[in-house]
């Protein structure tokens, strides 16, 4: 008979796998990656940018991997994961230099996601970030 896990060890668990797709989400942001980014979100994501433009998954998925910006680097810097039932509030400082335009930008953004468990799968539900 295999043995319970206690409630700490799930939301362990839990906060393991949220770092690993926030992780995996940074990359294939980098990468644009409509796969694997399209795997990450959920079906009825909310994703927001610092500008106020709002997309659904579709329209972030197209825009994300559509070429006309190439990210450079992208960091995550003082990530924090809290897990609430079935969902995980994560926080970062976003530092990223790209290539839009013909011209390097970079930017320095709070990064709010909201991620949710179906199943046993983490998604990114909602995105939120204000400019520093």
């Amino acid at each position: 008979m295999a043995a319970r896990r206690s409630r700490t060890e799930d939301m362990m668990t839990d906060h393991e796998a949220v770092a690993k797709n926030v992780e995996a989400f940074r990359l294939a942001q980098i990468a644009a990656d409509p796969k694997a980014l399209g795997a990450l979100c959920a079906d009825d994501l909310s994703y927001s940018h610092s500008s106020g433009f709002l997309e659904d998954k579709a329209a972030f998925v197209a825009n994300a991997t559509d070429g006309k910006t190439e990210f450079l680097s992208i960091t995550y810097e003082n990530p924090t994961i809290k897990i609430v039932g079935p969902a995980a509030v994560v926080r970062f400082h976003w530092l990223a230099e790209m290539m839009t335009g013909g011209q390097k930008v970079t930017n320095s953004l709070h990064i709010l996601m909201n991620w949710l468990k179906q199943g046993d799968d983490w998604k990114l539900l909602s995105r939120s970030a204000t400019k520093l």
